[in-house]
């Protein structure tokens, strides 16, 4: 067995405080009304607390001033009610969905392969998303036709993972995780040739900033879109959770158990496919997310996935709504939100790389 097999299989020690995991789920709601609250026009978190507890109640047809004395809708002007239920509240939505997608993605990956070093860009999904998405804005230009393209896209390059991959080799684990990177290079460099017969001054600036990942072009149908596919995609890979943990035993162990790890394997990557591809579709290619929360998760959930997955779904949507919302303020121009997870989740991979080796070597 080698080192990196070593790593994946050990589980990783875990502290198993029933707080901690508490905490960790109230943390969305919590970073949710801060972003709501945080930006260039600031909104006291009480009044964000009162502008969505009155707007959700009167969708039941409840009047709250009548038992929210001095805490009626006149506590917060128009203006702030407009900040936070028509800008900021379908961007921070969807940037804690597509975060909770990617986790729980990248989360299924590592422990169906064990290995802690895969993620969402490893089976070739989110590289054939980003191709159909530069390619339909190449073509037709932004809306209806990216998402066509990005889900077309990493379909494509599902099947041409799985075509590539037999899985009746001495490692089906390690020739999967080797098409995906064949089919993701292959991808990537069609996207490179894309940008580069790309319109300079129409066309290019458009595919960059998209490739580069952001929710400047949030809106409730794009939330609508992103929130049916993880809802579909995330539930499958939750209900195939304690399926996880028998694959992350090896394929005969699974056997063993009576599964077949062949066909859990594809319905998986078909359920994590939907989910990246529609994080991709509508917010362009988003990394690290799924690699660097799942492994931080692990270290406080344990390495059983009836726990770390949601768990690390919850992690995912509040890291993913705090770095969209630096990435809108941190400038007087927006930055990419990819940009803003690569450079807070490769300094944590690499301490997680150096916890790991200091493992092995004790």
């Amino acid at each position: 067995m080698s080192t990196l097999d070593a790593v994946a299989v050990q589980p990783v020690r875990s502290i198993k405080v029933p707080i901690a995991i508490g905490a960790l789920v109230l943390l969305p709601v919590v970073t949710a009304m801060l972003c709501l609250s945080a930006g260039r026009y600031q909104v006291p978190a009480a009044h964000v607390f009162g502008i969505l507890l009155h707007d959700l109640l009167g969708l039941f047809g409840v009047d709250p001033a009548g038992w929210l004395p001095g805490w009626a809708a006149a506590s917060w002007t128009p203006t702030e009610r407009i900040v936070v239920t028509t800008v900021r509240l379908p961007r921070v939505l969807m940037a804690g969905i597509a975060g909770a997608g990617l986790a729980l993605s990248g989360a299924v990956l590592q422990g169906m392969f064990r290995n802690p070093l895969v993620g969402p860009q490893t089976i070739g999904a989110a590289s054939g998303a980003s191709l159909g998405g530069v390619v339909a804005i190449l073509l037709f230009g932004f809306g209806l036709p990216v998402h066509l393209g990005a889900f077309g896209g990493a379909a494509l390059a599902l099947a041409a993972v799985l075509i590539v991959h037999r899985g009746d080799g001495v490692s089906p684990v390690l020739t999967l995780v080797l098409a995906g990177v064949v089919v993701g290079a292959f991808c990537g460099a069609l996207v490179g040739f894309v940008t580069f017969i790309a319109d300079p001054e129409v066309k290019l600036p458009g595919i960059v900033f998209w490739l580069l990942g952001s929710f400047a072009a949030a809106s409730w149908p794009n939330l609508a879109l992103l929130a049916a596919c993880t809802i579909v995609g995330g539930g499958v890979m939750l209900a195939m959770r304690w399926r996880v943990n028998v694959l992350s035993l090896g394929d005969e162990e699974a056997r063993t158990l009576g599964v077949e790890p062949g066909r859990d394997r594809v319905i998986l990557l078909a359920a994590t496919c939907l989910a990246i591809s529609a994080q991709v579709a509508v917010s362009g290619t988003i990394g690290w997310v799924g690699l660097v929360i799942p492994n931080l998760v692990r270290m406080v959930a344990g390495a059983d996935h009836r726990r770390l997955l949601p768990v690390s779904a919850v992690a995912g949507a509040a890291f993913l709504m705090a770095a969209d919302t630096l990435a809108r303020d941190l400038s007087a121009a927006e930055i990419p939100v990819g940009i803003v997870t690569a450079i807070v989740g490769t300094p944590v991979f690499a301490w997680l790389l150096r916890r790991h080796a200091r493992g092995q070597a004790a």
